[in-house]
This record gives C-alpha cells, structure tokens and sequence, in this order.
C-alpha cells in the first residue's frame, strides 16, 4: 500500500505563493502520472493540475482557473511532487489534495478523480483578500 502525504499549505495574503508536497511513502514506489486537486467548502472537488512523465517527455495539465499562475512537477528521485502556487487569490481557498495512478500509460495526464487510486489526506491553503 502507497501512502501519499501533502505539506506546504497556509495562510497567505492575496498575491502571495506557496509550495505544497506530496511524497510517497514507499521508497520504491514511483508514479509518472500524479495530480492535484482542491476542494473549497460546499463545493465538488476539482482538478487543479496533473504531470505524466517518462523517459523524454514530461506532459502537464492546468484547470483555466490556475493556467499560469500554478506549476505541477516531479522529483522522482525523492519520490515527491509539487505544486508551485504563485498569485494567489481568495478564490484559491480549499483543501488540496494529491494523488496518483496506479498504472501510468500513454502519456497524458488524467484530468479526473476516477482515473486516481492513491489520495492524501489533504492540505489547507486559506487566502485573505
């Protein structure tokens, strides 16, 4: 069993970044295909962002709402990913959580909750205006 635990999340002002993690706890455990995703009070939870990576090739995606304001990437040397969060906006404020596929293929990065097996228990991010 892989468990993945988030870290980084805070209080911010609007404008303000942050780095949130997520690591893996088995150190032979690497996943290629690995996201982000947030939930906000009363409200589904979404996908902020997603990395495939392998051997030449790194493909990411971004929800509009973050596209350029938000970076997804992976050291998996330290079995870890990230998200840079930079301009932050109150409307930025949820639990975020981490996940990860249990079989990466074809490159692409998965977009939804049901393409995930592995999920963290979350980190709160929290923006004031």
């Amino acid at each position: 069993q892989v468990q993945l635990a988030e870290s980084g999340g805070g209080s911010v002002q609007a404008g303000g970044s942050l780095r949130l993690s997520c690591a893996a706890s088995r150190a032979d455990y690497s996943s290629n295909c690995m996201g982000w995703f947030r939930q906000a009070p009363g409200k589904e939870r979404e996908g902020v962002a997603a990395i495939a990576a392998g051997k030449g090739y790194t493909n990411t995606y971004y929800a509009d709402s973050v596209k350029g304001r938000f970076t997804i990437s992976q050291d998996n040397a330290k079995n870890t990913m990230y998200l840079q969060m930079n301009s932050l906006k109150p409307d930025d404020t949820a639990m975020y959580y981490c996940a990860a596929v249990r079989a990466c293929g074809g490159g692409y990065p998965r977009r939804y909750e049901y393409e995930y097996y592995y999920w963290g228990q979350g980190t709160q991010v929290t923006v004031a205006s």
